[in-house]
């Protein structure tokens, strides 16, 4: 049994669900500028002010389990890219301080909306620029990091960044459409609307131009004959956009969010396959990086229970507070 390939597949999967869950909460707070009422900017934290935290656990699974199952990668992604990663704790510490904070004062609420948006910005861009950073190739000699302290700061890696805060936001629109009513929904429609372009667009630029850069990954989309099942990827993008687009059109409420996860699903799908095998592209495949298979194992029979009860907890918390957001209540009265 290939236990170095199973733990990779669950610490993707790990990944996906923080982006998938993490990544509206994060949206909302990047659309706070667009929406300028007290009023509206307190029914959109109050959308996810039940799940925000418990979305996060996905964050400490996916980084607790790269250093326990892949430690040798681990121990050359960090001091790559040591800086976005504490950017980006930072800007989740004070987006998750803004949350308890803004709803108990008046005066201030101003300097906490300042502390969610900023907070939130960071930590999406923090996670784009380490996106970038792995799809740019990070340098290693030997079995250690030999790259400088800002080998992570490039045009493309800002590009990914700026690209990943266009995703979040386009999550949070379609969030907000599927919980919230009125005014404040129309507003989402829209910003939904104008997100997905953007991001479609970025998504078509980091597409056509990583295999112009980078022989390896021209070689994985566009040698047959596996070129011929990895292209199914980009016309899948096309229909989940179009269905996107249309659901916006069309006034749908439910429909939105669940064609931009199979947006960000395809995106993710796309990454993976233009790394695989490595987990520092490359350099270490998952292979080289694994721990020993004893490790492995043991670790494999606690994530068997683990999981499960994490899947479960999420989705009955999902459930709990399922439906409209009612303006007049809130998760903090």
């Amino acid at each position: 049994m290939d236990y170095a390939l199973i733990w990779a597949i669950l610490i993707s999967v790990a990944v996906f669900a923080y982006v998938a869950l993490d990544g509206f909460d994060l949206g909302i707070a990047l659309l706070f500028p667009w929406f300028k009422k007290e009023e509206d900017r307190d029914v959109m934290m109050n959308t996810v002010a039940p799940v925000w935290d418990g979305n996060e656990t996905w964050l400490v699974l996916g980084g607790g389990g790269l250093l326990a199952v892949f430690p040798l990668a681990y121990s050359v992604l960090m001091p790559a890219l040591y800086m976005p990663v504490i950017a980006m704790l930072l800007g989740l510490i004070f987006r998750g301080v803004a949350f308890e904070y803004r709803f108990k004062t008046k005066r201030a609420k101003g300097i906490w909306d300042l502390s969610f948006i900023t907070g939130s910005l960071i930590a999406a861009m923090s996670q784009g620029i380490m996106l970038g950073a792995m799809l740019q190739g990070i340098q290693v000699t030997g079995r250690e990091y030999s790259g400088g302290w800002f080998d992570w700061l490039t045009p493309f890696t800002l590009f990914c960044g700026v690209a990943v805060v266009i995703g979040y936001m386009m999550l949070g629109a379609t969030w907000l459409v599927m919980k919230t009513r009125g005014d404040l929904q129309r507003q989402s429609y829209r910003a939904g609307w104008y997100t997905t372009i953007l991001l479609v667009a970025c998504i078509a630029f980091v597409s056509l131009y990583l295999p112009y850069v980078d022989m390896f990954i021209a070689e994985r989309w566009f040698t047959y004959p596996a070129s011929v099942g990895l292209w199914a990827l980009p016309i899948l993008l096309v229909v989940m956009t179009i269905g996107l687009l249309r659901s916006l059109h069309r006034k749908q409420e439910g429909r939105p969010y669940l064609w931009g996860l199979g947006m960000f699903l395809l995106a993710y799908t796309g990454f993976a396959v233009s790394i695989f095998p490595y987990l520092v592209p490359r350099s270490i495949t998952l292979w080289e990086a694994a721990a020993p298979d004893n490790s492995l194992k043991f670790l494999l029979v606690g994530a068997v229970f683990l999981l499960p009860m994490i899947f479960a907890y999420t989705g009955y918390t999902y459930w709990v507070f399922r439906g409209k957001v009612d303006p007049d209540s809130g998760y903090h009265d």
